[in-house]
């Protein structure tokens, strides 16, 4: 199995904040984990050093590398990873259709508002497809700023899809979906994990961690408090340390829910 993600004694900042020192951490290729913690904990950076969005401070010994490569092409990134986030999602103008988010996937533009792209009719077909293989091809031509914010994500889900990435990155995934919206985004999350792909999905929410997940990383202030199979890291006893508060964990159905203790 091949490196996807390798981080090597890593500092990092956002803005003036440091958010990470001497971070370590490796993803192999096809894995389906998921990066639980708090807000603050530094998930968001973290997907900012894989997608390229921000880089680790330079000091002797440190790296991050990127399918075994610390200089990979932001343009061969996304044809290997497909990435959702909420920052993507508020980007979009509010003219562009569902139809031209997903087709925008191509060229890693945000729209196609005055711009001249090197985009033929197949490309369209093929975002046309993307579409209907997850329900939404009613949505291609209605504007993405009407759509609800769970038929955002989906598009937005789409559009990750485009090039049929190795693996998907998803931030705070289900973030201001309804109960439906929620678990219809996970059971289609799971669908794209049964045809083999690697997921790396980043949450403060145990509930949101699909059965189909099989490592789990707790992030806590920038470091790393656990990580290792599923089962092991959520602990009542490490969950209550990760988010500084007693808690009792249960499970059904290969999903997870969190209460606080009496």
């Amino acid at each position: 199995m091949s490196t996807l993600l390798e981080i090597n004694k890593v500092s990092a900042f956002q803005g003036a904040q440091q958010v990470f020192s001497n971070l370590d951490l490796k993803i192999e290729q096809g894995e389906k984990i998921a990066i639980l913690g708090p807000n603050g904990a530094g998930k968001s950076t973290l997907l900012k050093l894989l997608n390229r969005e921000i880089y680790p401070v330079v000091e002797e010994g440190s790296f991050v590398k990127i399918n075994g490569s610390e200089t990979v092409k932001v343009d061969e990134l996304r044809q290997e990873i497909g990435f959702v986030s909420h920052d993507l999602q508020a980007s979009y103008n509010v003219v562009s259709s569902a139809l031209e988010v997903v087709v925008s996937g191509f060229v890693g533009a945000i729209g196609l508002l005055y711009q001249h792209y090197p985009l033929e009719d197949d490309h369209y077909q093929q975002a046309q497809q993307r579409l209907e293989s997850l329900g939404l091809a009613h949505l291609a031509e209605r504007k993405f700023h009407h759509l609800s914010t769970g038929q955002q994500r989906r598009v937005l889900l789409a559009r990750a899809m485009i090039h049929q990435p190795k693996t998907l990155v998803l931030d705070e995934p289900t973030a201001g979906l309804d109960v439906s919206a929620a678990f219809a985004l996970l059971d289609q999350l799971s669908a794209l994990c049964a045809e083999g792909r690697g997921i790396v999905l980043c949450t403060h929410h145990v509930e949101e961690i699909i059965p189909d997940i099989e490592r789990v990383i707790l992030l806590r202030e920038g470091k790393i408090l656990a990580d290792g199979p599923k089962r092991e890291v959520l602990s009542e006893a490490l969950l209550s340390e990760l988010y500084s508060v007693p808690l009792t964990l249960s499970e059904h159905s290969g999903y997870y829910q969190l209460r606080r203790a009496e």
